[in-house]
């Protein structure tokens, strides 16, 4: 974990200081501001778009009983990825696109489900999923579509 601070909160600004240093001496810095500019609205109308996407399918998976998880891993890469392409600088702008486009995110989404996974002590493929003991309609331990047969008793 400090290995990761240590990586966000020193290494990353440098390393962005230097792109940005290197972009500046290649088109200049009156470019090199555009650039970043135009990164941030680019940034922010991609985030906006993302977002109201995350939202409609996390309000359609409640309105069909599922458990939103993918909705919800989604919409906290959509916030992840507007923060980082507000934020100025090119390495954090590269991550943010990747946060946002669907076929990266879906595979972001897979790598945080592994680590929430390991970090809870469960299998990932039991957070989501048709053979999750979450999905609604299920019984634990049961297969997708198999009927148990049951009998109601009045406690009266």
């Amino acid at each position: 974990m400090i290995v990761a601070l240590i990586v966000v909160f020193l290494v990353l600004p440098l390393l962005e200081v230097y792109v940005l240093v290197q972009v500046g001496q290649v088109i200049g810095a009156l470019p090199t501001v555009a650039l970043l500019i135009g990164d941030a609205l680019l940034g922010t109308w991609l985030t906006k778009r993302a977002g109201r996407r995350a939202w409609a399918a996390f309000r359609e998976a409640l309105a069909q009983h599922r458990t939103p998880a993918t909705e919800v891993a989604d919409g906290a890469l959509v916030v992840l990825g507007g923060a980082l392409l507000i934020a100025p600088g090119f390495i954090t702008d590269g991550v943010g696109v990747l946060c946002l486009l669907p076929p990266t995110r879906s595979l972001l989404r897979r790598l945080l489900t592994g680590v929430v996974a390991r970090h809870l002590g469960v299998p990932a493929a039991r957070l989501h999923g048709p053979a999750s003991p979450y999905a609604r309609d299920q019984e634990p331990g049961a297969s997708p579509g198999e009927v148990i047969e049951g009998e109601v008793i009045d406690p009266e």
